[in-house]
């Protein structure tokens, strides 16, 4: 009997007591060539159905980790992508990029720093005249802090550009995309297991993604009216450059070890969630939910 392929994606996974990842350590905002073994995004395996035909969508933070498989998955899917990302991890975006192009679909890039203000109101003028318009926005991109720390050992530039990136942008990119998002778009968030299991060392991130989630369910409020739909996805560990960019080596070889499934997941393995809940068939009812992909951790 031939091997399923769901059954051959599980065999392929990092299992056992040390999750499977080599130490390592890369410094903010990491590379996905540097890292060992570079991330499954989707690139062989993610087969599209026509379910975003036609839509335009944004991602913020599109150039690596959750934010390139969802760009990959969302082109194959029929939509055409624009990609948000800072200006040193240009390398990373063009190879996201050219995913999206193989796809048949326009591909932009629209590198900045959106801790700025004005950056945000240029990526999403930049997006909406590029691709002619907005249907999807995912609030992808997000910082941690580096290394273990404490508060007493937080600085106030590491609070900073945590709330800035993970939930200032957020706002700014939102408000900004509003006038442009019609009837039966979707706005995507991506909250965090942190919301749920907060780390002592992530104190300041575990809060910027605990306001996600309320954040999405009274956007959600605000929005029903105008039949836009508000969601947030919840990832577990997830393999992407912001895991060596932020752990001690040492932790890498057990990161995902303590979740039901005994591992971490790919990126590949969470993007599916982004496209159901872009679907404006298979999610039309659905706003106002955190969906999590966590290996089995409770998102409640």
């Amino acid at each position: 009997m031939t091997e399923s392929p769901v059954a051959q994606r599980a065999e392929q996974m990092p299992t056992g007591p040390k999750g499977g990842f080599p130490a390592q350590q890369q410094e903010l905002p990491g590379s996905t060539q540097q890292m060992d073994p570079v991330p499954d995004h989707g690139e062989e395996t993610y087969r599209g159905s026509g379910k975003l035909e036609g839509l335009r969508a944004l991602v913020t933070g599109g150039d690596s980790g959750i934010g390139r498989a969802v760009a990959i998955a969302f082109a194959r899917e029929g939509a055409d992508v624009a990609l948000s990302y800072l200006e040193e991890e240009q390398e990373d975006a063009e190879s996201t990029a050219e995913w999206v192009r193989k796809a048949g679909r326009t591909a932009v890039l629209c590198p900045g720093d959106i801790m700025q203000e004005d950056t945000c109101h240029r990526v999403i003028d930049t997006t909406v005249k590029e691709l002619g318009g907005l249907d999807i926005l995912v609030n992808n991109a997000g910082v941690q802090g580096a290394r273990d720390q404490g508060l007493e050992e937080m600085s106030s530039e590491r609070i900073d550009r945590v709330f800035k990136t993970n939930l200032y942008a957020l706002m700014w990119l939102t408000r900004a995309a509003l006038p442009h998002l019609g009837k039966g778009a979707s706005i995507i968030n991506v909250s965090s297991i942190q919301a749920y299991e907060p780390s002592p060392s992530l104190l300041d991130y575990a809060a910027t993604k605990a306001a996600i989630n309320n954040f999405t369910v009274n956007l959600a409020a605000e929005l029903g009216q105008r039949g836009i739909r508000v969601n947030a996805v919840a990832p577990g560990p997830i393999w992407t450059p912001l895991q060596p960019a932020t752990k001690p080596a040492e932790n890498i070889e057990g990161f995902g070890a303590d979740t039901p499934l005994g591992r971490a997941g790919q990126p590949a393995e969470v993007a599916p969630a982004f496209v159901f809940l872009a679907s404006p068939s298979d999610a039309s009812y659905v706003s106002g939910t955190v969906l999590g992909v966590t290996g089995g951790k409770p998102v409640f």
